[in-house]
């Protein structure tokens, strides 16, 4: 015969579990959110900021006006980002939404969910920060390095997915053959793009980095900082070899030879004798020749 249960010892067991719950268990993490299109309001302590992120720099009052912004009216344009290992995402744009968000202290961001791979999510993060206005000089060229580098893009590629000209990717380009301290001038916004790109008309790292010290020591606007390059590398006049002074560089012809300097970023000379002469364009590189190229339409 099976044995009984006590009904006693049954009521006892009852009331002890309804005094002392057992723990449930911990439930697992939620699988990733699938590519729907549709932003979805995710937990901001699930996003982890994004490991391509171009940008070194956040202007810091601007950041306080977009939290207050978001504090008042919230997120209008979604963030995008990418599920990962254990119900987390990784952003792939919208560094400062999510930056201003925590500072407002919301709990949410409204973000769409993509499934891209490491290389989709790298390219996607250095393209969005291109077409944006304010990343610094420096911060665009090396967004536009690591697609050369990393994704083989020739400069008409990254011409044609940024939305800019050839020309302004190739110049953007040249700023990486600045001196390191001076890309760090240009970084913390001492020297703007049209300073360093007037500076690489010079020959050697050692001229470039004098005259970025007299152009910010005498605050010269671009215009002057092209005056002072142009006098470095072309004197309107010059002693033969018997100290006789050699007559000046026509008015016209010199315009010329400062327009084209003052384009192409490279040092330009031009030799002309009633009306005839030459053009003569010193490039020291690849990219300088294809600076010169896309200048003349020929790509």
């Amino acid at each position: 015969m099976p044995p009984t249960t006590d009904p006693k010892r049954r009521a006892l067991g009852k009331g002890l579990e309804s005094l002392l719950p057992s723990r449930p268990a911990t439930p697992p993490p939620a699988p990733p959110t699938p590519s729907t299109g549709q932003p979805l309001e995710i937990p901001l302590d699930l996003i982890e900021r994004n490991p391509f992120q171009t940008r070194t720099r956040f202007d810091e009052a601007q950041l306080n006006d977009l939290a207050n912004s978001i504090a008042a009216t919230g997120v209008v344009q979604p963030i995008v980002v990418r599920a990962i290992e254990q119900g987390r995402y990784q952003l792939i744009t919208g560094e400062r939404r999510l930056l201003a968000s925590r500072k407002a202290n919301k709990t949410h961001i409204p973000a769409i969910v993509r499934v891209v791979s490491d290389e989709q999510a790298m390219e996607m993060t250095i393209v969005e920060n291109l077409q944006r206005a304010d990343l610094n000089p420096m911060e665009q060229a090396r967004a536009y390095q690591r697609l050369a580098r990393d994704f083989h893009m020739t400069q008409e590629q990254m011409a044609t997915r940024t939305g800019k000209e050839r020309a302004s990717v190739a110049n953007f380009l040249r700023l990486l053959r600045l001196p390191e301290p001076i890309q760090q001038k240009v970084e913390a916004g001492e020297l703007s793009f049209g300073h360093a790109r007037t500076l690489l008309a010079l020959d050697t790292p050692e001229a470039i980095a004098a005259a970025a010290q007299k152009v910010i020591a005498l605050s010269m606007s671009v215009r002057q900082t092209e005056t002072y390059i142009h006098g470095l590398l072309s004197p309107e006049t010059k002693q033969s070899k018997d100290d006789k002074a050699i007559k000046p560089v026509d008015p016209n012809v010199r315009e010329a030879q400062h327009s084209l300097q003052r384009t192409l970023g490279l040092k330009v000379k031009i030799e002309d004798k009633n009306g005839k002469g030459r053009v003569i364009i010193e490039y020291s590189g690849v990219e300088d020749f294809d600076a010169i190229l896309a200048a003349l339409g020929s790509r």
